[in-house]
């Protein structure tokens, strides 16, 4: 019988009284027990943390670049390690699970490349009479302990992205990861410690849902990151106090294609963007808005694409869709799908259910009120609805409570800037679909899709404070 995986406090493995199981999600089989902090232990991992913030804001750029750099390194050399994890505990397909760690190396690459450039400037201060001989000098400073609460769906790459910019900035984190793939995490903290991060600079604290809502209100963690869904998330916004809060939300992203289109890159990358990962991205393709002229011929391009993606075992490299993450899940995407059809949807494709293998599923006929249209699926469900006009076509795409990311597909260059300007989103793609995100480029949406922005430089900003030095500099006595 395997060990109980230990939790990291403080450089130190510990285990726990209470014990929570990883079950893969192809096979239903457990993978690990895990150890669960208790009360007492989630104290002590406050205490590291706050011990640790005047040792992590110590260390000068070279170090915290050197550190992060040695990260990277670790993680690129235990890559099928991290990727057969990611795998067995969250379903991925082995090929995204790859993918997904190669992301996470070039996070802490650009993390460690931040960490020497976080800017500074000269404040001039003489813009009225008597402050002639004032300069100010602007800093940035760590701001002190974070606490991180990741998700599921990329439990290497979206733990990355809140412990790679505290790190650049001088910060300790704590993580909690997700109860679904805590694995991950673990292996993350095992391979922090190789590289040399100082005791309490990184904690990995699986816990119970009460402990991480007291970790939440604790006054001396100084930001909350929180990635996942948006009802966790603005309920733990409301009862952070006075820290600073960042929230990476849902979405159920739209799709507009024009006539002039490219119909067979935007219905290949609308197949892409939506069935990935089984569509467990908050990014994921979910609506498809189409030009009423060519809607029937890009619905046909895009059901021979999505055909072909094959579903099933996610460690065979050959497989796109595996399983959702739990029974829970499966069963709430078969129900929402025979609602819609209920409604009045048409099923173009799939919307069977086999296990915890949902059919990548095209639906037509949807209402904009159906849960598969106004809330978000995250799922393999793709929705296809024609339009007349452009600017139906963009209210269409706004009237949702999200507003994360957005794919326009036209030639006309005046139209995406249109698009630009008036949909109510974090980012508006040009030819491509909203499931494409860039490590280092500010991600984050509005609406109920979140507060604030990811991206290593993007991050480093929320998790470190302005500081004003003001100098009254005269001129010395002995040349007046």
């Amino acid at each position: 019988m395997q060990e109980p995986r230990p939790f990291l406090i403080h450089g130190q493995w510990k285990q726990g009284d209470q014990l929570a199981r990883v079950v893969n999600p192809f096979t239903g089989q457990t993978i690990a027990d895990v150890a669960q902090a208790s009360d007492t232990d989630v104290e002590e991992a406050v205490v590291s943390s706050v011990s640790a913030a005047p040792v992590m804001a110590g260390l000068p750029a070279h170090a915290r670049y050197d550190m992060l750099q040695q990260l990277a390194a670790l993680i690129y050399q235990r890559r099928d390690e991290f990727a057969s994890t990611i795998t067995a505990e969250a379903g991925k397909p082995i090929t995204d699970a790859k993918r997904e760690v190669s992301r996470a190396v070039q996070t802490f690459t650009v993390a460690a490349e931040e960490a020497r450039r976080i800017p500074g400037e000269v404040v001039p201060l003489d813009w009225m009479p008597g402050s002639d001989s004032h300069v100010g000098v602007l800093r940035r400073f760590p701001i002190g302990p974070i606490l991180g609460i990741t998700p599921f769906n990329f439990p290497l790459n979206l733990v990355a992205h809140k412990v790679a910019p505290a790190l650049a900035a001088g910060n300790p984190i704590l993580i909690k990861p997700a109860p679904q793939t805590p694995l991950t995490a673990l292996l993350l903290g095992k391979v922090a410690l190789e590289a040399g991060i100082p005791p309490g600079g990184l904690n990995v604290v699986p816990c119970d849902n009460t402990l991480a809502e007291r970790l939440v209100t604790d006054p001396r963690f100084k930001l909350l990151s929180f990635t996942g869904s948006a009802p966790i998330g603005w309920m733990l916004k409301a009862k952070c106090g006075k820290k600073k809060v960042t929230l990476e939300l849902g979405g159920n992203a739209g799709v507009v294609i024009e006539p002039d289109a490219d119909l067979d890159l935007a219905a290949q990358r609308c197949a892409a963007g939506g069935f990935g990962y089984a569509g467990q991205t908050c990014i994921s393709v979910q609506r498809v808005f189409v030009h009423h002229s060519v809607a029937d011929l890009f619905t046909t391009k895009l059901l021979m694409h999505v055909a072909r993606l094959k579903a099933g075992d996610p460690t065979d490299e050959t497989t796109t869709i595996g399983p959702v993450i739990d029974p829970g899940a499966a069963h709430r995407l078969e129900s929402w799908i025979g609602e819609a059809v209920s409604e009045g949807a048409r099923v173009l494709l799939g919307g069977k259910r086999m296990g915890s293998v949902v059919e990548a599923t095209v639906l037509s006929n949807v209402k904009p009120e159906m849960k598969v249209s106004c809330q978000e699926v995250f799922g393999p469900v793709v929705t296809v609805t024609p339009y007349e006009r452009f600017s139906e076509a963009i209210a269409c795409l706004n009237q949702s409570d999200y507003g994360l990311q957005a794919g326009v597909f036209t030639q006309d260059i005046n139209k995406i800037f249109h698009a630009f300007r008036h949909l109510e989103v974090g980012a508006v793609l040009a030819n491509d679909i909203p499931t494409f995100r860039a490590d280092h480029m500010p991600y984050g949406g509005v609406k109920d899709s979140g507060l604030g922005r990811e991206g290593v430089r993007a991050a480093i900003e929320d998790m470190t404070e302005p500081r004003m030095l003001i100098v009254n500099a005269r001129e010395p006595a002995d040349v007046l």
